[in-house]
């Protein structure tokens, strides 16, 4: 095998890992970022959400070899913690075994990737190196230096586009026959960190996501490894914004709005546009998240210094363009950050990516490329609906008596048929089905527990053998 001069543009959590699997086959890797070198420079300040490293990022992360210098900067969460407006506590393993996903530090995170990869001598990093042009015949992408206004031609054999939901890569791909939707959701995002105690010590407990779940709203909060959290408050941008219920699991209980229901019918509903001054923001604080407020001693100066940020789902086809350019990462496939799979699905592109050059050599990028546009493209589309799926079910249902009990019921059956009933939340989480596949199982379970939870006295009965055959017996026709 001859090894291949390969272009990565954008040198973020899927771009680092990418680099590291080529480079291990022996290709010639030149990586360009737009950005500073983060390991230089606090390029994420104020406007980061924590990920979490689920079994498929971990899967990738061993399938490179870089999975123990990750082991180090993360922090095990086992279940979710709710806050009610009274401060009141409810724990929600999120397995009946008490399987853990990891909160990591998305600065953290990139900064050991970029030194993972630099460890090659087939590798060299190029910070502040804008991407400005992509010629798909013969992969030379046009770089603008940021800090010497210098422009530069880069020929390459192959080239990746992994600069993320804004990607200047795929923009190349839309001047071709290329189908693109960008959909913004309602919602934006703000950062609200939690310091630790003085001693160091957490303020609450590091080992579940804390969500304070209110319906329209949210704030979650992840844990660091200096004790502090990364909050994160979600709200809609505007008053006048339309909240749907898309992705709404069925059989959670009454009372949900429904589909097009627009915030002005319901006055209550705050939104990111009528917080004007600290006293708005406390005010807002002290009806929705009471508990958390002492715990943010400077929370008027996170909440007005942090910018706002919106939240898109990004799909497109195709991700290849023969045999010299393809989309990775969150240039294929952005998603909202509620299933906490987007930088788990990267991960996984790359290493299905590297399996098909198992199969097929690296010597025929034509077929490899085709094969790893359609391994990934479905499974990019279902993890978008399974995002959008779990944003209602945080902010919603897990205060919802009727979803809690309907979690109940299916940690049962899993437990006494582990063979039959695998819970969506694990499948996505803890195995490597497909993301496709997962969601269409999901939503024939919705389907079975709308069924259960309709049988009368199920309250009182949800433990019984009635339940149980009801259920199985849904499940095999």
């Amino acid at each position: 095998m001859n090894g291949k001069q390969i272009t990565i543009v954008g040198g973020g959590l899927v771009g680092s890992l990418l680099a590291v699997f080529l480079a291990k086959r022996g290709h010639r890797i030149n990586v360009f970022e737009r950005r500073a070198d983060p390991r230089k420079s606090n390029v994420y300040a104020g406007r980061s959400i924590n990920l979490v490293v689920s079994h498929r990022g971990w899967t990738a992360l061993k399938a490179a070899g870089v999975h123990e210098a990750v082991e180090r900067i993360v922090v095990p969460v086992h279940a979710r913690m709710t806050h009610d407006r009274d401060g009141k506590l409810t724990r929600l393993p999120y397995s009946i075994d008490e399987r853990a996903i990891h909160s990591v530090s998305r600065g953290e995170l990139n900064k050991v990737m970029l030194s993972e990869a630099e460890k090659f001598p087939n590798v060299k990093l190029h910070f502040e190196h804008r991407c400005t042009s992509v010629n798909l015949e013969t992969g030379t992408c046009t770089f603008h230096n940021e800090a010497t206004g210098e422009a530069s031609a880069v020929p390459a054999d192959v080239v990746f586009g992994s600069d993320g939901a804004p990607s200047a890569v795929r923009q190349e791909f839309m001047k071709h026959r290329f189908t693109f939707s960008q959909t913004y959701i309602e919602h934006d995002y703000k950062e609200i960190a939690f310091a630790p105690n003085a001693d160091g010590t957490p303020r609450m407990d590091p080992h579940c996501l804390h969500i304070w779940p209110r319906r329209w709203f949210m704030m979650m909060g992840l844990a660091n490894t200096d004790g502090g959290f990364t909050g994160t408050l979600f709200m809609p941008h505007t008053a006048s914004a339309v909240i749907p219920e898309a992705g709404r699991p069925k059989g959670a209980g009454p009372g949900l709005a429904r589909r097009g229901e627009a915030t002005e019918s319901h006055p209550a509903i705050p939104a990111f546009d009528q917080i004007k001054d600290e006293q708005d923001l406390m005010r807002f604080f002290e009806e929705h998240f009471r508990d958390a407020t002492p715990m943010l001693p400077d929370l008027a100066e996170q909440y007005f210094r942090n910018p706002q940020s919106n939240l898109a789902i990004i799909r497109c086809s195709p991700w290849t363009y023969k045999d010299k350019v393809a989309l990775i990462g969150d240039a294929a496939h952005a998603i909202v950050p509620f299933y906490g799979e987007g930088m788990n699905a990267g991960y996984e592109d790359c290493k299905v990516l590297n399996d098909i050059l198992n199969e097929h050599g690296d010597d025929n990028w034509a077929t490899v490329l085709d094969a790893y546009h359609k391994a990934r493209k479905p499974n990019g589309d279902a993890i978008a609906d399974l995002s959008l799926r779990n944003f209602v079910e945080m902010r919603d249902l897990v205060a919802d008596p009727k979803f809690i009990l309907r979690k109940k019921i299916e940690g049962r059956l899993q437990a006494r048929h582990p063979d039959k009933w695998l819970p969506l939340y694990s499948q996505v989480k803890f195995s490597d089905i497909g993301y496709k596949t997962a969601w269409d199982e999901g939503l024939r379970h919705d389907r079975i527990m709308e069924q259960v939870l309709a049988m009368p006295g199920i309250e009182e009965k949800w433990e019984s053998e009635e339940v149980e055959r009801k259920a199985l017996g849904l499940l095999e026709k």
